[in-house]
């Protein structure tokens, strides 16, 4: 499976190079390729479709920061592991900068580079590969969606919701279960969420994904409710829909047509956008609460998320960005503004959610804290609904904590 991943590793230290590919070999990512600078590594990356890269950041000539924008420039997207000498503050931010750039950061590493750094990537890559396949890596620009496209895709159900599981630090139960957007075209193939929901947006669409997110959310959790598993389903509702004071009257009659309890639904207010109209925007909010629906402030610490929008929204939990989550354990900043987060929301009586556990520490610091529910990588990506069925039909009535 891990022999499918065509990796690059940039490092200015050619003993570097051939260190970090022995270990990456040795765990079965057999291709594998060098670049010692980074004007050869972007020729490489123009010329063949690679999947990973791992970059070092000081380097001379073009350093790491300019190599990843000059990528971005070029329309050439691969996941970005980012291993370096340099202080986990610095990576934070650089690995921001990317994400922002519209790249998938699936490691940041302290070199020097080391088996339990491939242990963790080698995990991400098989749940990469097993669940969220990319049916055109070589595609070396985003692809630009006209209206019709996406309501088509919408209207044919192409866009579609895949189910991660929450669990509790507790009990280590699946204690409920987060709907998130896939997108299976003809055209150009699987698709993640950070491909379509720029146009997504641009077009107006929000409403009608919201819908559709709705309907397969609700669909899955009748099916699992039939075979003898009531599990709470999230569903992501953009701020600027809370404008429209009729929108909580919509999203109640959907799912007392389908015969499920508000209760059984949280929406994760995405605050990657300011509020349009304050008032209707309270108004909103407090009659989601008024109807039984969960409301979780997602995303806390990123976007226009607050402290002061935390104590004024009707909130029942709370969900930590994973850039405050992965790599948490061997980060001292990071660690002291998760712990604060987790104190507060237990403090104003909410359930608090890590997002994006991806290693063991990370897990055992966040147990260790008081978090009270994970999700991640390390327990498992996004999945069909059909696949989630199966998890939960074969999770033992009385499990142990999550590992």
């Amino acid at each position: 499976m891990l022999s499918t991943f065509k990796v690059l590793i940039l490092d200015d230290h050619a003993l570097c190079c051939e260190h970090t590919r022995s270990l990456l070999m040795e765990a079965g990512i057999v291709d594998t390729h060098i670049a010692c600078n980074a004007r050869d590594a972007l020729q490489m990356l123009r010329d063949g479709g690679f999947h990973l890269v791992i970059t070092d950041l000081k380097m001379p000539d073009m350093d790491g920061l300019q190599f990843i924008n000059e990528l971005s420039q070029r329309g050439l997207h691969p996941m970005l592991v980012i291993s370096s000498s340099c202080s986990r503050r610095l990576m934070n931010s650089v690995s921001l900068m990317a994400k922002e750039s519209g790249f998938s950061v699936i490691g940041m590493f302290q070199k020097p580079f080391g088996a339990d750094h491939v242990q963790v990537l080698a995990s991400q890559l098989r749940s990469l590969r097993a669940y969220e396949r990319k049916s055109a890596p070589g595609i070396k620009e985003r692809p630009i969606f006209a209206k019709a496209h996406l309501i088509q895709a919408l209207e044919e159900k192409t866009i579609q919701a895949w189910f991660q599981p929450k669990k509790s630090l507790l009990t280590g139960h699946t204690v409920g279960v987060e709907a998130l957007a896939r997108w299976n075209d003809r055209q150009f193939g699987f698709m993640m969420p950070g491909s379509f929901m720029s146009a997504i947006r641009f077009h107006g669409l929000d409403h009608a994904l919201l819908v559709r997110m709705m309907e397969d959310a609700m669909s899955a959790h009748l099916a699992w409710r039939s075979a003898g598993h009531v599990v709470p389903v999230s569903v992501n509702l953009p701020i600027p829909l809370l404008d429209d004071i009729g929108l909580p009257d919509e999203l109640h009659g959907m799912a007392a047509r389908c015969g499920i309890a508000a209760e059984n639904i949280t929406f994760e207010l995405l605050e990657d956008q300011a509020v349009g109209i304050p008032a209707n925007y309270y108004m909103c909010a407090s009659r989601l609460r008024l109807k039984g629906f969960g409301l979780a402030q997602d995303d806390y610490g990123r976007g226009y998320s607050s402290m002061y929008s935390l104590i004024s929204t009707p909130f029942t939990e709370l969900k930590i960005d994973r850039a405050f989550v992965a790599g948490a354990a061997g980060d001292e900043v990071r660690t002291a503004a998760l712990t604060s987060s987790v104190q507060l929301g237990r403090q104003l009586g909410l359930t608090v959610t890590a997002e994006g556990v991806e290693t063991t520490q990370d897990l055992e610091l966040l147990r260790s804290i008081g978090c009270d529910c994970v999700q991640g990588y390390l327990l498992s990506a996004a999945v069909p609904a059909s696949e989630f069925a199966l998890m939960l039909a074969s999770e033992p009535r009385h499990q142990g904590n999550p590992t």
